[in-house]
């Protein structure tokens, strides 16, 4: 393991965090349902509409972008090129007031897309970082770091707000500065990632032409039998991630809606819960290992039912806070634990192919699940708590999912396809 290079890795977590706990599920999206597109009962619709496109974009470009990486050698230039569009277009975000539905929608999808697109680019160096059963602890690590970074960005914003709040003026213009705050704590906060971390990654023989990426994923696909079990833990990711990224696109507007939480209420609510899911990240990465990747799962999902079925019945204050801790402890401890269950069942030598894979699982789920809470608000007349109740459906699919999974077998086929 390379200590320095470690925490270079996992400094991008911290990062990019601030990006999704400001942009995606603290601020801008309660921000755009109320203001940019004030309050109209289609509002939670059209901001779930947005990140579908975005990710839907994903879908389409990302296995061929990791295969495009690993045969040119180039997850690090791409991983550039998406920091600086996602920092960017985060900083556009500022421009953008009550009623410019176009232009906000168009940003987001921007800016969502530069994101994802390298979340999977810097999940990929994870298996040259950390080598077999140390998968899970780097992850963690990464994760837990990350949640950190959630907090630090959040908590600048909130001390902004709290300030600008105070001085009565308007969310109209203290919300686009935090997304300056935002873009410009991604900027500097990744720094150490293109300064310590390394390609180590060789050309592949062949030509270097969009085509051979294709080629290359073709035969991916071919060999797709040799990887059951990898495939069944993608379907599995598919299913409960589509329930974890509700949660983090629609916190802050089902708090607002229904528990009658105010904006800065919310980012307490959000710095709290990032608090829990960087704890909860770095306990069970500490311990993923010794208990196993599908036993951790198991643990983590049953505690986000159990925390749905919470936040569902909840009509106290009370009640939605301890369903928001169990959400926090929960949210860094499933997504490490998946993140490095991919890592373990993929080829070495494929490494941001198939988390080019594994980014298409998460991104469909982003669609799947957001939109049909959107849908079914709007469906309903404004129902949250009939939408949340359908987002607990995905993690009871995920569990029974992950019944499937032989990890010992899925290792043994990663290790012999090279």
């Amino acid at each position: 393991m390379r200590k320095r290079e470690v925490w270079g890795w996992a400094m991008y977590d911290f990062a990019n965090s601030g990006y999704t706990t400001v942009v995606i599920t603290a601020v801008f999206n309660a921000y755009f349902v109320a203001q940019v597109a004030g309050n109209a009962s289609w509002a939670t619709l059209a901001w779930t509409l947005a990140l579908a496109v975005s990710y839907a974009a994903v879908i389409v470009t990302a296995p061929v972008i990791g295969a495009y990486a690993d045969a040119h050698a180039a997850k690090k230039r791409l991983l550039l090129a998406t920091t600086v569009g996602c920092v960017l277009s985060t900083a556009a975000l500022g421009a953008v007031g009550p009623g410019d539905l176009a232009l906000g929608i168009m940003l987001i999808v921007v800016s969502n897309y530069f994101f994802s697109t390298g979340e999977n680019l810097v999940a990929a160096f994870l298996p040259e970082l950390a080598h077999g059963e140390a998968m899970g602890r780097v992850s963690g690590w990464g994760w837990s770091l990350g949640y950190l970074g959630g907090l630090v960005t959040l908590g600048v914003c909130l001390s902004y707000v709290t300030w600008a709040q105070g001085q009565g003026v308007p969310a109209a213009r203290f919300v686009p500065i935090t997304m300056l705050v935002t873009a410009g704590i991604f900027a500097l906060a990744s720094v150490p990632t293109f300064a310590l971390l390394r390609e180590r990654a060789l050309p592949a023989a062949g030509p270097h032409t969009a085509r051979s990426a294709f080629a290359r994923l073709k035969t991916t696909w071919r060999r797709a039998g040799h990887y059951a079990d990898l495939r069944r833990v993608l379907v599995c990711i598919t299913c409960y991630q589509a329930g974890i990224q509700t949660v983090v696109a629609l916190a802050a507007v089902y708090a607002q809606q229904v528990m009658g939480f105010t904006l800065r209420d919310s980012m307490v609510l959000i710095m709290l819960v990032n608090v829990a899911a960087g704890v909860g990240a770095f306990l069970f990465g500490q311990v993923q290992d010794r208990l196993g990747h599908v036993r951790t799962l198991v643990i983590t999902l049953a505690g986000w039912l159990t925390a749905i079925v919470l936040v569902a019945l909840a009509h106290s204050v009370a009640v939605f806070w301890i369903a928001a801790h169990l959400v926090g402890l929960c949210l860094g401890a499933s997504q490490s634990a998946g993140r490095a269950l991919v890592g373990y069942l993929s080829p070495p030598a494929r490494t941001a192919e198939f988390f080019g894979l594994w980014g298409l699982a998460v991104k469909l789920a982003s669609i799947l699940g957001p939109v049909s809470y959107g849908l079914v608000t709007w469906m309903s007349g404004g129902s949250h708590r009939l939408a949340i109740v359908i987002t607990g459906l995905f993690f009871v699919g995920g569990l029974a999912l992950l019944r499937a999974v032989d990890v010992k077998r899925g290792r043994t086929a990663a290790l012999a396809a090279d």
